[in-house]
């Protein structure tokens, strides 16, 4: 037979699909020794906006793993030999993930607040020759619009001109037209995201490579623009508005080190002094 359950276990399994079921965690599903499976677990691990028939396949699935995985620990535990080396290893593992989760509390506590901005600031003019770019950034801004909409060719010719006129009228262009506008004059945009949305059939890197230019591609539904006011090539130096996540996190790793070496003297100093180390 291809269902190892009980009928009256799969009915009790159905989930609609944007409705979750009113279960207690006293109802019980299956038991193997010890070891029960609730309904109120089952229904936790089944997706949400499955059909019934999804439901039912994926509760059966899940039950059938939960018994196979149960049956093989109980075996495991009575015949594995060495049994106190994997608890020795399991619980060397839940040390270390406790130590780890109360380290990173207290890093993410204390030194995020502590790095103020003249600090990162200092570490970027200092380390600039260390923070090069790795992909091409762009300033400008990309302008999507229908082939059909209307006052294109005054829309192209504001487009070849940035100027804070420019995007004001283009502004009220997006709003009335249900076009797409992104403006980037005064911050720099990963080039790559950016010619992601042109079409592939109609993208020419050579037509996109990356210059101080104006850009137009048209496939059958749109005409898409791209003006490249600036932009910095792999090699360069990051600037900083684009580096400044970078420098944190180094500033944070570089304190965390010396915070935890502290606070690991700070410890064991405290425990000497209150007679809580006894050697021997």
């Amino acid at each position: 037979m291809r269902r190892l359950f009980p009928i009256i276990i799969v009915s009790l399994l159905i989930v609609s699909c944007n409705k979750k079921l009113e279960l207690k965690n006293s109802d019980a599903l299956v038991k193997i020794g010890n070891k029960i499976l609730y309904r109120s677990v089952l229904e936790e691990n089944i997706p949400t906006g499955l059909s019934s028939e999804d439901s039912i396949i994926a509760a059966e699935y899940f039950i059938r793993t939960w018994i196979n995985d149960n049956l093989l620990y109980d075996i495991a535990l009575k015949n594995i030999n060495n049994k106190k080396d994997i608890e020795q290893l399991v619980e060397d593992y839940r040390k270390s993930l406790f130590i780890y989760q109360y380290e990173e509390q207290l890093v993410n506590e204390r030194l995020t607040r502590e790095i103020d901005e003249q600090s990162l600031y200092d570490y970027y003019n200092e380390n600039k020759d260390k923070l090069k770019l790795e992909r091409p950034l762009v300033k400008g801004f990309f302008l999507k619009v229908p082939v059909d909409a209307p006052q294109v060719n005054e829309i192209r010719t504001l487009c070849k001109s940035p100027t804070s006129l420019s995007r004001d009228k283009l502004d009220k262009y997006t709003l009335n037209n249900g076009v797409i506008f992104d403006y980037f004059v005064d911050k720099w945009m990963d080039f790559n995201d950016l010619i992601s949305n042109f079409p592939e059939e109609k993208l020419n890197r050579g037509d996109l490579s990356i210059q101080k230019k104006m850009i137009e591609i048209q496939d059958d539904t749109y005409i898409y623009f791209l003006n490249i006011t600036d932009y910095l090539l792999p090699g360069d130096d990051a600037p900083y508005e684009y580096a400044k996540n970078t420098v944190q996190e180094i500033l944070i790793n570089q304190r965390k080190i010396e915070f935890l070496q502290n606070m690991e003297k700070e410890l064991f100093q405290r425990a000497i002094d209150k007679g809580e180390i006894h050697f021997y």
